[in-house]
């Protein structure tokens, strides 16, 4: 139950009632919000209707209000409604409501906050999709983080939602790639050789050229070309499995790993070349294919078949896109790129309209850079290098929790800093420490009420009226309203600020209430709190859930 919605429902009707009796013209498209005012004293929820119709009705938006008042209906929900001014209606919930829900969490379990706005529509998000020439580092983390959350996010909004891995496998920075490794190879056999200008350089290098000298020893037996490309090939696969393992401790899994070679063997690529031609979206100039996406509104066309006869990136990722919509019939396609792909997102919208797909149905989310600090310096990441911080590094240092958390709790499109100090922190100054020792916390409550044998289920939640019960209660079912919120505009930021809130609600009615008594005149009370204790915990363990963190049980 989304109690905005419900009283967004409940005032289209009072307008179209309104437009039957005359108050309104029949003619008129009003468009209004329902909003969460920031002064808790104007109550639950407030509408603008009135300040909207007063130009067209040319009267105090006061007025208008005092006149549509009488005419909303009631709704066992809610309790007060008011004219505030300027001219807002305002709500607010009936207390005893507001109470019964403490048993509505705990009957839905763990699918309270589930709502189906998804409508079991087939969403893909794909993300972290670097090239598999090195580990997963801190600068892909965010994207990785990002999408793994929205995907649960959006799973629990009622999508069918597919998880995907891009797998670049070709072109220029894997050749590089297979023939750094071959010359590792080669080296690890005791052959003096250089590494080639620009070459991988980390020592990951080392240790996957090693292993591939102790289970295959005779590769140079074959000729050179051969035998880059079967240890490239190797070592291909090794560095995959390296990056599937390094995110599972993430706790982050793919539901498929495509693989781009498969669009060039499968003649993919051919397939959406000839329907740009068909669609006069081609044309050839110094011996190279161009796809003339400046006749479609963008600034310069773009190379999609290289003179040398190679298709490139562009004209691989259009395929692939290609494939996602029509190929694997996904209603909504969600990629999550660095911030260094904010040029390619216009015109890979344009090509999608050139094979007549919608581009709107494509979401790309651009995550900004990442500053990770240690001991006051900033710490570089270069794949060629060698000088990387990993993820199983970041994760060593400071847990899988406070990495989810911390990249998730910032709005994809603003850079952020990660303070490593703070992450690791245990203090209520951390607030990947203060969510999960609130859970730890109730945990601890239940425990401890089921020791002393005290009846959870027969509480009578209606004995809950403390401010600090009321005020709990309140931010626990806006969790519905959040994950519809979230599906609509993919801000899963939003959650982790929320579940911090919900923690603060928490510790604040635990400072206020005390939930065990030793007096028996408090036994039915306790049973109350011991409830709103259990709801709470419902909702922060469903939370962390959809972040992909731990409810810990102790700590």
């Amino acid at each position: 139950m989304i109690i905005r919605n419900l009283i967004s429902n409940s005032l289209a009707e009072l307008i179209e009632r309104s437009k039957i009796n005359g108050l309104i013209p029949s003619d008129t498209q009003i468009t209004f919000t329902v909003e969460r005012p920031q002064n808790p004293e104007h109550g639950d929820f407030a509408t603008n209707i009135p300040l909207k119709l007063a130009g067209l009705l040319k009267r105090s938006p006061v007025d208008i209000a005092n006149q549509l008042l009488p005419l909303i209906p009631s709704q066992d929900y809610l309790g007060s409604i008011w004219v505030q001014p300027p001219g807002f209606i305002n709500f607010s919930l009936d207390p005893s409501w507001l109470t019964s829900q403490v048993d509505t969490i705990l009957e839905s379990g763990e699918s309270y906050g589930k709502v189906n706005f998804g409508n079991g529509q087939r969403v893909q998000i794909e993300f972290v999709s670097v090239n598999p020439t090195g580990p997963v580092h801190v600068g892909h983390t965010r994207g990785a983080v990002l999408g793994d959350a929205l995907g649960r996010i959006l799973d629990f909004a009622g999508y069918n939602v597919t998880r995907e891995y891009y797998v670049n496998d070709t072109g220029n920075q894997m050749e590089n790639f297979y023939k750094s490794l071959y010359v590792r190879y080669k080296q690890h056999l005791g052959h003096l050789t250089e590494m080639p200008a620009g070459g991988y350089m980390g020592k990951y290098m080392l240790d996957i050229a090693r292993d591939i000298a102790e289970q295959n020893p005779n590769l140079l037996d074959l000729d050179e070309e051969e035998a880059i490309d079967h240890i490239g090939s190797i070592g291909l696969n090794k560095m995959l499995t390296v990056i599937e393992k390094d995110l599972k401790r993430l706790n982050i899994q793919f539901d498929v790993w495509f693989r781009e070679y498969t669009l060039h063997r499968d003649g993919h690529i051919e397939n959406v070349l000839d329907l740009l031609r068909e669609g006069n979206n081609l044309s050839i100039k110094d011996a190279a294919t161009w796809f003339t996406s400046s006749s479609l509104g963008e600034d310069k066309d773009n190379v999609l078949i290289r003179s040398n006869g190679s298709p490139t990136y562009f004209a691989a990722d259009i395929a692939y896109h290609y494939d996602k919509f029509i190929g694997r019939e996904f209603s909504k396609v969600i990629d999550i790129w660095g911030a260094d792909h904010q040029g390619h997102v216009s015109r890979m919208k344009t090509a999608l309209g050139a094979l007549g797909i919608n581009p709107d149905k494509l979401v790309i989310i651009l995550a900004q850079l990442v500053t990770l600090k240690m001991n006051n310096q900033l710490l570089k990441v270069s794949k060629r290098s060698g000088d990387l911080i990993t993820l199983p590094e970041l994760i060593d240092e400071v847990g899988p929790d406070a990495c989810r958390y911390f990249f998730m709790s910032r709005s994809p499109d603003s850079q952020m800093e990660f303070d490593l100090e703070l992450a690791k922190r245990e203090s209520s100054e951390n607030p990947v420490y203060y969510i999960q020792y609130a859970h730890a916390r109730i945990a601890s409550i239940i425990r401890l009420s089921t020791e002393a044998k005290i009846d959870h289920a027969s509480g009578n939640v209606n004995l809950l009226s403390h401010p600090s019960e009321i005020d709990l209660i309140k931010k626990m079912i806006a969790l519905p309203e959040l994950i519809e919120s979230i599906a609509i505009n993919l801000e899963p930021h939003h959650l982790a600020h929320y579940s911090q809130q919900l923690a603060t609600a928490f510790h604040w009615f635990y400072q206020q209430c005390r939930v065990m008594s030793n007096d028996p005149s408090d036994y039915e009370l306790t049973k109350a709190r011991l409830k709103l204790v259990r709801s709470s915990g419902v909702v922060l363990g469903r939370c962390l859930a959809l972040m992909g963190m731990e409810a810990p049980e102790q700590m």
